[in-house]
């Protein structure tokens, strides 16, 4: 059995002087309205040119991301290697809409690729559509290509060929991508993509991976749906399963344009149906992948719960666990301890430029019930520890 309160484990990989610091990050991050402060404070400077850079990149960028550059990432893929963790590389650069901004971001992404070529502690890639697309174009075509005019229809078909010269890439190179899911009103335009890129690439093994949200109510019949379809196109279906990061957003869309909201009811509902959807995928693993993306104990505990069930490898090529840098490592180095193949989520990019996904991360900490309690506790219990020695 795994103990996710082994502090000495979890934290092996920390000076004292990392502890006091991320017990005082996290401290702040646990006041809501310092967050709600320091997202508008962060903005105005921006906006202002005003000297923040510096401030940001030593306190909650560096928490959260390994660098501004493929090369600054360096150190934490050998940091998190050290103790057996994989790094996924994630560029997080989005909302990008001229052709030059898109197209850059294209080939970054394979640069990403062909890092994990070069190196075995990178066992995936990860990009958003929206880093490859104009976001106003996904929305259009969200209920059907048809729907966009002759102009719209070729810039379409650009984004198809990103789309496909990334996964091909991760094809020939044998490292795997993740296609992050977004926003519900753009979500059919990335899950059509999706499909088709794992039916052109997924014949032999998992190539590409699409992610599926579980606050998402209607997301466990969608993950039968597109099973069905893989079994029937004879691909591996590659599912990266999460519970979502845009919660409240999706919320206030549906509340203000009238449309019934896509978002479970409540968060015992989301863990049911992530809960569901482990046990569905494990009892189909010869023919679907799965990287469970939680920061959730009692998931974790059930998806090690199944794979002993079911007498399958620790490190069956089918079964990834990872969470995202700067959080959760009581799950992440416990885990990999134990012999569980495991990776971390490591975000890089221009500081302004990821600024939006440190904001989405510091609202997601103050917001999910009990997350700044857990990480704080954890780092106390480990404190008094050492200082018990």
């Amino acid at each position: 059995m795994i103990s996710f309160d082994n502090t000495e484990i979890a934290f092996e990989s920390k000076s004292n002087s990392d502890l006091n610091w991320s017990y005082w990050l996290f401290n702040l991050m646990g006041k809501p309205w310092l967050v709600k402060f320091g997202k508008v404070a962060t903005n105005v400077a921006f906006t202002l040119h005003l000297p923040v850079k510096g401030l940001i990149k030593k306190t909650i960028f560096k928490q959260f991301c390994g660098g501004e550059s493929i090369q600054d990432c360096d150190l934490k893929i050998n940091q998190l290697n050290n103790y057996k963790i994989g790094t996924i590389l994630d560029y997080s650069v989005e909302g990008k809409e001229s052709l030059a901004d898109l197209e850059a971001t294209k080939e970054e992404i394979i640069d990403t690729i062909l890092k994990g070529k070069a190196n075995d502690a990178i066992p995936f890639s990860v990009f958003k559509i929206t880093g490859v697309s104009r976001f106003s174009l996904l929305e259009k075509a969200n209920d059907g290509v048809e729907n966009l005019n002759e102009k719209e229809k070729q810039e379409f078909a650009s984004v198809l060929m990103r789309v496909d010269a990334i996964c091909k890439a991760a094809f020939e190179n044998d490292v795997p991508v993740f296609i992050d899911a977004e926003d519900s009103w753009i979500q059919n335009s990335i899950d059509r993509m999706a499909d088709a890129m794992m039916a052109k690439y997924n014949k032999e093994k998992a190539c590409v991976y699409n992610t599926i949200q579980m606050y998402r109510h209607d997301r466990l019949d969608f993950l039968k749906t597109s099973h069905q379809k893989a079994k029937n196109g004879n691909y591996i279906l590659g599912v990266k399963l999460v519970r979502g990061a845009y919660m409240e957003k999706e919320r206030d869309r549906a509340k203000a344009k009238g449309y019934t909201s896509p978002i479970q009811p409540n968060k015992a509902a989301t863990d049911r149906d992530y809960n569901l959807a482990l046990t569905y995928m494990v009892e189909h693993i010869n023919n679907i992948a799965v990287c469970a993306g939680t920061h959730n104990e009692e998931s974790s505990a059930k998806l090690i719960a199944l794979i002993e069930t079911h007498q399958l490898a620790k490190n069956h090529p089918h079964l990834y666990f990872a969470q995202l840098l700067g959080m959760s490592d009581h799950i992440s180095f416990n885990l990999s301890f134990k012999g569980y193949n495991v990776a971390k989520y490591v975000p890089y990019g221009p500081i302004q430029e990821v600024m939006p996904y440190l904001i989405r991360r510091a609202e997601e900490n103050t917001s999910v019930a009990g997350q700044m309690g857990r990480e704080l506790s954890l780092i106390v219990k480990e404190k008094k520890r050492r200082k018990a020695i």
